[in-house]
């Protein structure tokens, strides 16, 4: 399998079917950036986002940037709105994050397609101690956000087992850019596949399974990317 990606060239955009848009939304005074994917037709899709989680035959994919010190009192309402402005109509998945969504990272095979934005304000192990958790709350806020897309139908219990293989190629891709810690305790996800007859290799979606191997793959370069972007970044804010 070849894998491609936009190391290179951080404004390509990922090959993914249907339309994808980098754009921008007005807050008041303020523009904020936007990635929003709008397959062809509906994808199964299985997501943690605050829009549009749990399973469910889903229309398109936002993740929009906020500031570091949002506050909403319905963030799901927020988010809806914010698909209507951009023309985002029916069921979909929206995400938020302080990172800033045009050093989004991606990365594709002939099977599969992962899309990240990667913000580590303040990285977490999943398992802390009381002492541990309490000491977060005194850093800035950071988000992973990760689009999976693969090429063929899939159980939902595939999607839901590509979810955990997904979530594992992350917190791999994290250990190995040095950054010690599982992931943030605000990360999301979506895993999106075509809708249609499912043969024996779609109902599988593990780290050995065919779509499983490409997943991974693709997770662990886009968020291994983010974060090399994304310690760089900071090194420099504090020079």
């Amino acid at each position: 399998m070849t894998l491609r990606d936009n190391t290179s060239d951080h404004r390509a955009a990922p090959p993914l079917p249907g339309h994808w848009e980098d754009a921008m939304r007005a807050d008041g005074d303020a523009s904020w950036p936007i990635l929003r994917w709008r397959p062809p037709i509906a994808y199964r899709m299985v997501s943690s986002a605050p829009v549009g989680g749990g399973a469910g035959d889903r229309r398109w994919w936002l993740n929009a940037m906020v500031s570091a010190q949002y506050f909403h009192p319905d963030p799901q309402a927020h988010l809806a709105e914010m698909a209507a402005h951009a023309r985002l109509f029916g069921l979909g998945v929206g995400m938020l994050t302080a990172a800033d969504v045009r050093r989004r990272m991606w990365a594709a095979d002939e099977t599969a397609c992962a899309v990240a934005t990667v913000g580590l304000g303040v990285p977490i192990w999943a398992a802390a101690s009381d002492r541990q958790i309490a000491a977060e709350t005194h850093g800035r806020v950071g988000t992973i956000n990760i689009l999976v897309v693969v090429n063929r139908p899939v159980s939902d219990a595939a999607l839901v087992n590509l979810v955990v293989t997904a979530t594992e190629a992350k917190t791999q891709a994290l250990l190995h850019n040095g950054c010690a810690a599982t992931g943030t305790s605000s990360d999301a996800i979506a895993v999106a596949a075509p809708i249609g007859a499912v043969d024996d290799e779609g109902r599988y979606g593990g780290p050995r399974s065919t779509v499983g191997i490409s997943a991974a793959r693709c997770v662990a370069a886009a968020v291994g990317a983010g974060t090399r972007d994304w310690l760089r970044w900071a090194q420099s804010r504090r020079m």
